[in-house]
């Protein structure tokens, strides 16, 4: 039994069908006969008594009559979910005449309370009192008192029509809860997607970070090799060991990024190498001290492994694009990378570098790993300014929550 089967099995029609409560359904479902077959031998049942009692106090064409016109009455029950207003309407009037009748009448009225609005239900039921009280003076039972038939009356149909209206309302519910789970998992995919985004631009501000940092190093070799074809080999052994590394280095990098890019079932394995933190620092520095760069660190946190990994990880972004930035625009100068901070007061990292000597070129695409680490900064908690020094050099300054 499929899903759609075990729905069409346990919800009624008009919640399964297309068009809605009171709507033409195209066919009846499994639990549909099995309800208006029961309802069908209810009122059948309820007219059986009924006429019997009329017997022993009517001729025997006015019992042929009230049995017939029950008999119509009950067989009109499978029209309720088709014509459920007017075939109520018609069974309260021919109740008036017809006590067999009543069992169909009072499974109409329940019909009428499940699928119309309260203002229907309301007139039908009042209709049905109105016609019961006329059936007590017109047709009375010589064994019940008046007063006595017409409470009686009142009450069935104010039970039934009770009834119908509570199952409306749990009807109601279910569907309301069906819709608002249905309105929740199309949120939460919504929601999940939007993280999807918000991680991939995170990626890849993660990877102009990586990359500039190794391929600048890779052009700052590669283009002493060329203006200086005459150095000594060991010098030129050196310069390209560094270009084997920052190129290993970088297609390392590149290929943990882009595993983690590829989409579920794509095939691959993500990096497992571990993500920089503030305790890797002092590595960025000297490798940026063996591809030549002066660089200066000056810190007071004594134990970088406490910082927090998020926090430790976004210092170490922001000293490495500082430290490309200086080698682009300002290579031959001094860079000073100073940290500072504790729990609870936070930690400050301030990357400075002088003027260069001479006119350094252009380079395309500048100015876009700041704005990134902006934002990261931002995301952490934290601030971050840069720009012109007094000096005339470059200054970078960042504050980032170090939880105590």
């Amino acid at each position: 039994m499929t899903r759609t089967d075990r729905q069409r099995w346990l919800l009624p029609s008009h919640l399964v069908e297309p068009g809605g409560s009171g709507a033409p359904r195209p066919r009846r479902t499994v639990r549909d006969w099995i309800v208006d077959t029961s309802l069908f031998l209810l009122a059948a049942f309820v007219g059986l008594i009924a006429a019997d009692t009329s017997a022993q106090y009517t001729s025997e064409a006015v019992t042929l009559v009230d049995q017939l016109l029950g008999a119509a009455g009950c067989c009109a029950l499978w029209l309720r979910r088709r014509w459920p207003v007017g075939l109520a309407v018609a069974l309260a009037l021919l109740n008036v005449v017809a006590p067999v009748a009543a069992g169909a009448l009072l499974a109409s009225l329940f019909s009428v309370a499940v699928r119309r609005p309260f203002r229907e239900v309301a007139a039908i039921g009042a209709l049905a009192v109105a016609a019961s009280t006329a059936q007590a003076f017109i047709r009375p039972d010589p064994t019940t008192n008046t007063g006595l038939s017409i409470a009686l009356g009142f009450t069935l149909i104010l039970l039934v029509t009770a009834w119908g209206m509570l199952v409306r309302s749990r009807r109601q519910l279910v569907e309301a809860l069906r819709e608002r789970a249905r309105r929740a998992e199309a949120e939460a995919e919504l929601r999940a997607a939007q993280a999807q985004r918000l991680a991939r631009e995170a990626i890849a501000r993660e990877m102009h970070d990586v990359l500039a940092h190794r391929l600048t190093l890779l052009s700052v070799h590669a283009g002493a090799l060329e203006f200086r074809p005459d150095a000594p080999p060991e010098q030129v052994a050196r310069a390209a060991g560094v270009i084997r590394d920052s190129a290993h280095e970088a297609l390392q990098d590149l290929r943990e990024i882009i595993g983690v890019l590829r989409a579920p079932g794509e095939g691959g394995e993500a990096g497992d190498r571990p993500q920089p933190t503030l305790a890797t620092l002092d590595a960025l520095i000297e490798e940026s001290r063996e591809a030549g760069a002066d660089v200066h660190l000056d810190t007071t946190v004594g134990d970088p492994a406490a910082v927090p990994a998020a926090t430790g990880r976004t210092v170490y972004r922001i000293a490495q694009e500082g430290l490309t930035n200086a080698r682009k625009h300002a290579p031959g100068t001094t860079v000073t990378v100073t940290v500072r901070g504790r729990p609870g007061e936070g930690l400050t990292v301030d990357i400075h570098n002088p003027a260069p000597a001479g006119p350094v070129p252009h380079v395309p695409g500048s100015g876009q790993g700041l704005i990134g680490l902006t934002e990261r900064a931002a995301l952490a908690g934290g601030r971050m300014d840069h720009g012109p020094a007094p000096d005339g050099g470059f200054a970078l300054h960042a504050w980032l929550p170090w939880p105590p």
